[in-house]
């Protein structure tokens, strides 16, 4: 399959959960992949999968949440005479901390990851961007959470709301210049971010998980999401098939979105 044949992905958070699942189905689309994380031992387990099913795939180990990390970034994709054709936002850290259990610290924690690290790097990027004479695509993954909100979750959903209001008007910014910028709300994705802080498992596990969600349809698709569930609309919003829709923020939830 060469949809993404000669297009460069740079993806954020490429070292697991939906970040890892994503750059597997861009690379068997025929994309190259720029994958960029804080763990280099992990990038490179990725990047080997990769490349032992035939793909291309470059990795990039840097922290998003510090200052002059884009910058670096930046540099070692230009001195690797690479190029960036779309990018993919999704460097995240979950918090479930609601105001009274909230440290300012912890807050400016996510903040720099989710909402900061984004903007840096697409503002670091852009011009890589628009040198390129493919497809160009920014797609940030927010959540659902950043739409609706939730009960304990301060720093995450006001992060996230922040990046999704980033998108639309970023979109209308780089419209003239023929970018288009969407993002993707996740709802409740099986990955490592929902295990529970204290220890005690994975949030789907959980009773009152499979009793409000599931039994009680919360959740009108009856399960939580997989990694790979976010592949496709992601694949979209970076293809052509999408190259009139811009400034939009598609919620892939099972359905969670229509009960409320």
């Amino acid at each position: 399959m060469d949809t993404y044949k000669n297009k460069m992905v740079l993806v954020t958070g490429a070292s697991s959960g939906i970040g890892k699942a994503m750059a597997i189905d861009l690379a068997a689309a025929g994309a190259e992949l720029i994958l960029t994380a804080r763990s280099q031992d992990l990038l490179e387990a990725l990047a080997n999968e990769i490349h032992k099913n035939g793909g291309q795939a470059h990795v990039f180990s840097v922290d998003l949440a510090q200052a002059g990390s884009a910058e670096t970034l930046h540099t070692q994709i230009t001195e690797a005479n690479l190029h960036v054709d779309i990018l993919v936002n999704n460097a995240g850290i979950l918090d479930a901390t609601g105001i009274n259990d909230m440290t300012m610290e912890r807050y400016l924690e996510v903040i720099a990851v989710n909402q900061h690290g984004a903007i840096r790097v697409t503002k670091t990027l852009l011009p890589l961007i628009r040198k390129g004479d493919q497809a160009k695509r920014i797609v940030n993954i927010a959540s659902i959470m950043g739409v609706r909100g939730s009960r304990e979750s301060i720093p995450y959903s006001t992060a996230k709301g922040a990046i999704v209001n980033f998108t639309r008007a970023l979109a209308c910014d780089l419209a003239p210049e023929g970018i288009t910028v969407n993002a993707i709300g996740p709802g409740f994705i099986d990955t490592d971010m929902a295990f529970l802080a204290d220890g005690s498992g994975h949030e789907h596990d959980t009773e009152w998980f499979k009793e409000i969600y599931i039994k009680h349809g919360r959740i009108p698709l009856g399960r939580a999401g997989k990694p790979e569930d976010i592949s496709g609309p992601v694949l979209f919003f970076c293809s052509d098939d999408s190259k009139y829709v811009t400034g939009q923020i598609l919620l892939v939830d099972g359905g969670v979105s229509a009960t409320f």
